[in-house]
């Protein structure tokens, strides 16, 4: 499909030159994020099908968003997104998705994510880099948020925040599928350092 295969270029193009711009070797920047050097050079390429976990431990490894990965060069001063133009980026075994809307432009970039959860559907994430902060606000239903082992219930209307880099994981609960509204808000800063390895 023609629209997959240019997102696969652009998404090559710009981990290439993130990673350029990062200063890192191939395999420097496969052993940060746990990604095999194997992987890299095809993605390099423009080829494979890199999974959501894979682009989330790049972008963290890289100090950037998942969307400054897959983007192409802005196309004006106002954005319209709709969803369903949006390929989700995860799929979970209920039903559930995960869809990267947009990520705003500035030195400390903002994602907006919109999820669906099938009940006691789950998405674990690893920690993210020191300084990430996720904003959670459901709109229909209800959620468990996990959070360093400890489970807080978020329902429709209601909003929670946490520093992403704790262990974390999205968990529909309830009898019917939870929509909501996911912000990650992604520190400014010159780029990844040695202690940038994040491992989601």
């Amino acid at each position: 499909m023609p629209e997959a295969e240019a997102a696969l270029r652009t998404l090559a193009h710009n981990v290439r030159a993130a990673r350029t711009r990062a200063g890192l070797s191939l395999d420097e920047l496969g052993r940060r994020a746990k990604v095999s050097k194997g992987a890299l050079v095809g993605l390099e390429k423009a080829q494979g099908n890199p999974n959501f976990a894979t682009l989330v431990r790049l972008a963290d490894t890289l100090g950037i968003s998942v969307s400054a990965l897959m983007e192409g060069p802005a196309e004006g001063r106002v954005r319209v997104v709709s969803a369903d133009e949006v390929v989700p980026l995860w799929a979970g075994e209920r039903g559930g998705e995960a869809r990267l809307m947009l990520t705003t432009s500035g030195a400390a970039p903002v994602e907006v994510w919109r999820w669906k959860l099938k009940p006691g559907e789950e998405y674990p994430s690893h920690p993210h880099q020191a300084g990430v902060v996720e904003t959670v606000s459901v709109t229909h239903g209800r959620m468990t948020l996990v959070v360093d082992g400890r489970e807080h219930a978020v329902e429709a209307g209601q909003t929670a925040t946490f520093d992403g880099d704790s262990p974390h994981a999205y968990r529909g609960a309830g009898s019917g599928t939870c929509h909501l509204v996911m912000t990650v808000h992604i520190p400014p800063g010159p780029g990844p350092g040695p202690s940038a390895t994040a491992t989601t």
